[in-house]
């Protein structure tokens, strides 16, 4: 019986300067991904690349005195260099100047001239070369480019022509009837009216104003441009049109394309068109996930705000940097990089939670019994509460990283990690090992510890490729107890060997230092991150958040209250008004949890307000207070009382 098959690819990385730790995350994302389907036994292909052709590089290379073949093979070598310091795992590395990309191009670009979806006409309109993207006049902004902002170059040439238009109904109807295959979901509206509905115009597919292309092989004077080109890449890498289409025929459609939210209607709109007009399966899925950008805006090299992905390896390791990139945003939405939330989730996540939990297991194990534990072991207190947080992890863990959920994969293996550390509170092994009558409780507990530990080391490897050979090395974990199925199970771990201490995971940081350490990091245009990294020193902050005194608690009033009602505020798809009762008043709120609530599951209910806020008014609406609510990734959960207590008692 064959094997599962799974397709992931990232987008073919333009190579017109160094990558940034933006380019990082989408090929951490998918290099993440495929551990995890390889882990689960399938066969996997994950794809990435550069897309070199161009009249930039063109440009570019002439500046420089060389061929644009040598520009793009100085920067390529680069890319080859970083994706091997982030262990990256792809399975194949295209380059649209590969031979046999170039041939099957030309191959697809024929056959869509014989099918009568390319025509030749003329092309009149703006250009912008850094973009390489075509304009009209009413989607300039201000006479610049929408993407980029910068100067647009009014563009008058032959070209050929893909029938875009004809796919317009098709694509509406695929989008509709598969409402999965764009992810997030606002993607997909944005596609559909923002794009399809408005109407779709016939697409530029070809140049004659520079010729570092690939050639149109009946009309030599065209290069066929960037979106046949690049595009095609994702089936050109797998023997599309070669003599050895056995990849194609294995892996194509591709279970997911990772792509940037800029490129989606690129990979949601032209690609699948084409592949319609090809009469091939389209992608399962298109997934746009967010920009990791810095508090001066998106990061890019014509700002000269860029982090170098090389420099914090080198200082934090990759499993660090893997880990921020992936736990500290959302998959999907945006998210802000800044040093000190860097060296803050090292600290909090990495340092104290995982590294403290390894070393002080172990460190107990070698005290107590020599590094072997005795077989004779008690249960007791605490255990199947850990147990059932652990014994569940792997099921949880696969349903969120199948929806690509990374960082609430991460957030659901950290609470295992926290309640591990919680069970060392309240077992106090320390204690028990003061009287001899509690070995046999003393063993279970640090095995209960060691088991929890594997299980998690088995479950963080798709993000953190190091991290785990050293806890397995450090608890003497076998390979038949590190596999993927075997986190599932409780009690695997059998200390056949003696654990033995190592190196700290990760060593605790001291921010203010570390700060005015990477402060020349910092790209110039971020003033406001050069600022915080100048008054760290004068800031008291613990886990990177700042402590106040208690005189300032003091201030917040917090109260339990019943809500009485709760419907819905006309015009509003995301607030609800709430009427509560706090002892013997009764107040109006207005929260913004409409998204996440139906007002009929809240009447009842006993919250959390703090009463003494200012009102403030919200659609007309005046508002008594704000209801607190936890909110992690895409979940949003209000603050409820565990017992039975009178609505308006006081939270202390």
């Amino acid at each position: 019986m064959s094997k599962k098959t799974f397709y992931i690819t990232t987008p073919i990385y333009y190579p017109s300067g160094k990558l940034h730790i933006g380019h990082s995350y989408t090929t951490v994302a998918a290099d993440a991904m495929a551990r995890y389907k390889r882990l689960q036994g399938y066969d996997v292909m994950f794809l990435t690349g550069t897309d070199e052709h161009g009249q930039k590089i063109q440009r570019v290379a002439a500046e420089n005195n060389i061929t644009p073949k040598q520009y793009v093979d100085n920067i390529v070598e680069g890319i080859k260099k970083l994706w091997d310091l982030m262990k990256i795992t792809n399975d194949k590395f295209i380059r649209t100047t590969d031979d046999y990309h170039v041939a099957a191009v030309q191959k697809i670009f024929k056959a869509l001239y014989d099918k009568g979806d390319i025509y030749k006409s003329e092309y009149e309109g703006w250009y912008c070369t850094p973009c390489e993207s075509f304009w009209t006049e009413t989607q300039l902004v201000d006479g610049n480019c929408p993407d980029c902002g910068r100067k647009v170059e009014k563009t008058r040439e032959e070209s050929y022509f893909f029938r875009l238009s004809k796919y317009q109904d098709r694509l509406i109807r695929h989008l509709e009837e598969n409402p999965d295959f764009i992810q997030p979901a606002s993607r997909r509206n944005e596609m559909i009216n923002n794009f399809l509905k408005p109407g779709l115009e016939d697409l530029c597919v070809s140049r004659t104003s520079f010729n570092w292309g690939v050639p149109v092989s009946f009309d030599e004077k065209h290069v066929v441009y960037v979106w046949i080109d690049a595009l095609s890449n994702y089936i050109t890498a797998l023997g599309y049109g070669s003599d050895n289409d056995e990849n194609f025929n294995k892996f194509w459609p591709a279970d997911v394309h990772l792509v940037g939210k800029e490129i989606v209607r690129f990979h949601t709109i032209i690609w699948p068109a084409m592949l319609m007009a090809l009469e091939l399966p389209l992608p399962k899925q298109v997934f746009g996930h967010g920009w990791l950008v810095l508090e001066g805006g998106k990061m890019s090299k014509s700002k000269g705000n860029v982090v170098d992905p090389v420099i914090l390896v080198d200082k934090y390791g990759v499993d660090a940097i893997r880990y921020f990139l992936l736990r500290e945003v959302p998959f999907g939405a945006d998210g802000v990089f800044s040093n000190e939330a860097l060296i803050s989730r090292i600290n909090s996540d990495l340092a104290n939670d995982l590294g403290n939990l390894v070393s002080r297991t172990v460190a107990m194990i070698n005290k107590y019994f020599n590094g072997s534990l005795p077989k004779e072991r008690q249960s007791g207190d605490f255990d199947e509460d850990l147990k059932s947080v652990l014994g569940n992890l792997k099921s949880r863990t696969e349903e969120l990283m199948d929806k690509l959920q990374f960082s609430t994969a991460l957030a659901e293996i950290w609470k295992a990690v926290s309640r591990t550390n919680k069970y060392i509170d309240e077992t106090m092994p320390w204690a028990l090992a003061k009287d001899e009558s509690n070995r046999a409780r003393l063993a279970e507990v640090l095995y209960n510890l060691a088991e929890s530990i594997r299980i998690v080391s088995v479950l963080i490897q798709p993000f953190m490729p190091e991290t785990p050979l050293k806890i397995w090395e450090q608890l003497a974990i076998s390979e038949e107890e590190r596999t993927w199925e075997s986190a599932g199970t409780w009690g695997v771990y059998s200390n056949k060997s003696p654990v033995k201490a190592g190196e700290v995971l990760f060593p605790r940081i001291d921010i203010a230092k570390e700060l005015e350490s990477l402060a020349n990091m910092i790209p110039s245009g971020d003033s406001k991150q050069q600022e915080k990294a100048k008054e760290s020193k004068a800031e008291e902050k613990v886990e990177g958040v700042q402590l106040i005194g208690i005189e300032d608690f003091g201030k917040v009033e917090l109260r339990v209250v019943k809500v009485l009602s709760c419907e819905k505020v006309e015009k509003s798809d995301k607030l609800l008004k709430l009427i509560v009762k706090c002892g013997e008043e009764q107040r109006q709120v207005v929260s913004g949890i409409a998204q996440y609530y139906k007002p009929e599951e809240l009447v009842g209910k006993k919250l959390i307000l703090v009463a003494n806020l200012k009102p403030a008014k919200l659609r007309g609406i005046e508002s008594q207070g704000m209801i607190l609510a936890a909110e992690e990734s895409e979940r949003l959960v209000l603050v409820t009382v565990d017992g039975d207590i009178a609505d308006g008692a006081k939270v202390r």
